[in-house]
């Protein structure tokens, strides 16, 4: 009777290889081989990479270091030269003085020549120098262009890691699996793919407003591409490649529901229901049909993590917006303190004003009592009496100054809105607000004067928003709609512009990119418009309805 030396089954017809280990056993032995072979070629890859860059970099820190001595050297040639120059200089003046007036012209032709002489000899060594730092120009731009590549490579590696972690999560999660294959899908094998097996309505995801999630999000995506065209290839009968093709679009709509029903706190839930889900799948697929079990089966597992890992990137963007919401509510409790010190600062100063006008009338009365007089002695004691004055009223005017600076805040928010159906898609204002509730400003610019409502791209907090706001209005002068009156913060730009701007000032900022334009949309699907709206009372409609 056969028994697997590993995992201890044994049976009258259980079949052990000729190591004494069962099939099962002997599947996962070639997994974990397979996984360290390709971790023991990632970590080599990943070596010589480095070992190639540090080669390189030593390379050029040596070619600077030899050039920089070659500069340095040549200043020196060019220091003595001119100290060469210098003592040729009082030497012809010294020879000046001391050859006679028939020897003069002769002497001026022969120091003349040594000084062009001394002079082409300069020339060749500052062409010499520019050479050299034109050198170090290149040597500096082929520096930059070895760290970009060492970046690209360190990409592509983490791409591959994101591949090998799906494969590896497949092996541990389904022992099924086959052989990991190592093919690539072409460019246009993904845009097929993206066509056919995703799903019609897509969802808008709330980290596509946040630049660094989005590139996450994009690479996930990017690798699940990949793998979809991997395992089509895999189906050769229609039948086959339609229940793959089916279940493909089934799972996109299913992972975008869950996307839709994540929100903060309910990370575990969501990657609860997603193996759920594929689990549900693999039944489901494997029952209709064998013959594919095994391939589903490593299907799921990798796509299973994928999609795990694209709903933990649309997860940060909730921690983000929660970390930022505390953020805000610190912020918005600081301005309600700023501006309920603001309204004490105004009542002290008003004080002070009435304090400021008391002394200048005193001032005013007691010029005219000197005015008035001629007793000398009284003159006198109303003169100190002027100066006393006068230094109170100093001291007031600059308690004055104080208040008005503490009054002058430097927080706000910047806004950058759109209202497509009133200046269509290529205009944006671009202004500043002081408001506790920036949204405050925005709905009051979109009252009765303009159509629709504004569509708010971004707002930016910044404890200096008046610099802020002139960077912009910098960055977008050209593009200003009004080009008479410039406090007319209108620009015609596009939202891929504008967004590059607002990044390149604030990395950290949130830029929303879809125009919702509800109204207009709506208006424009209205063929018939209304003489009147009839107002329906919500609560009585509900209690009929009972």
């Amino acid at each position: 009777m056969a028994k697997c030396n590993k995992c201890g089954k044994s049976g009258l017809f259980f079949k052990v290889n000729t190591e004494g280990k069962c099939k099962e056993c002997s599947r996962i032995l070639l997994l974990q081989r397979e996984e360290t072979e390709l971790l023991d070629k990632i970590t080599k890859h990943q070596e010589e990479i480095t070992k190639k860059a540090s080669l390189r970099i030593l390379l050029l820190q040596r070619e600077e270091t030899e050039l920089l001595d070659k500069i340095t050297k040549n200043r020196e040639e060019i220091t003595k030269t001119n100290e060469s120059l210098e003592q040729i200089k009082i030497k012809r003046y010294s020879i000046f003085a001391a050859i006679s007036n028939e020897a003069k012209n002769d002497a001026l032709l022969q120091i003349s020549d040594k000084i062009n002489e001394q002079n082409s000899v300069l020339q060749k060594i500052i062409a010499q120098t520019e050479e050299k730092q034109q050198l170090l120009i290149v040597l500096t731009e082929e520096y930059e262009k070895t760290e970009k590549s060492i970046l690209l490579n360190a990409n592509k590696t983490k791409k591959f890691q994101t591949m090998l972690k799906s494969m590896q999560y497949s092996a541990q999660r389904y022992f099924e699996s086959e052989g990991f294959s190592r093919d690539l899908p072409s460019n246009e094998k993904i845009c097929e793919v993206d066509e056919l097996l995703s799903t019609t309505v897509k969802l808008k995801l709330h980290l596509m407003d946040i630049r660094e999630l989005r590139k996450l999000y994009n690479q996930n995506e990017k690798i699940i591409q990949e793998i979809l065209v991997k395992y089509q290839g895999r189906y050769t009968t229609k039948a086959n490649m339609t229940i793959y093709k089916l279940m493909v679009i089934a799972l996109e709509a299913e992972l975008q529901n869950v996307l839709f029903n994540l929100s903060y706190s309910k990370l575990d839930k969501a990657v609860k229901d997603i193996k759920a889900i594929t689990a549900k799948y693999l039944k489901i697929a494997t029952d209709g049909n064998q013959s594919i079990a095994t391939t589903v089966t490593k299907f799921i597992g990798e796509i299973e993590f994928l999609f795990i890992e694209a709903i933990k990137i649309e997860y940060e963007y909730y921690i983000q917006k929660a970390r930022i919401k505390e953020e805000q509510k610190a912020i918005r409790e600081q301005m309600r303190q700023e501006a309920a010190e603001i309204k004490l600062l105004e009542e002290e100063r008003k004080k002070v004003e009435q304090e400021e006008l008391k002394y200048q009338k005193e001032i005013a009365n007691i010029k005219d009592q000197i005015a008035n007089t001629s007793d000398a002695t009284k003159i006198i004691q109303l003169e100190e009496r002027i100066t006393k004055v006068q230094l109170q009223l100093d001291d007031v005017e600059k308690k004055k100054e104080e208040i008005i600076n503490l009054q002058n805040g430097k927080a706000g928010y910047i806004y950058i809105i759109s209202n497509l159906g009133t200046f269509g898609e290529s205009t944006f204002k671009v202004g500043m607000t002081r408001r506790l509730e920036p949204q405050d400003r925005v709905d009051e610019l979109g009252d009765a004067s303009v159509p629709f409502k504004f569509d708010v791209h971004s707002f930016i907090f910044s404890n200096s928003a008046r610099d802020l706001e002139n960077n912009l209005h910098k960055k977008l002068h050209n593009k200003r709609v009004n080009k008479i009156n410039l406090r007319k913060e209108f620009f015609n730009t596009t939202i891929d512009e504008l967004e590059e701007i607002v990044y390149g000032l604030e990395p950290s900022a949130e830029f929303n990119r879809t125009m919702l334009a509800e109204q207009y949309f709506q208006s424009m699907a209205v063929d018939i418009i209304p003489e009147s709206v009839n107002i329906v009372d919500d609560e009585n409609y509900i209690d009929e309805a009972l």
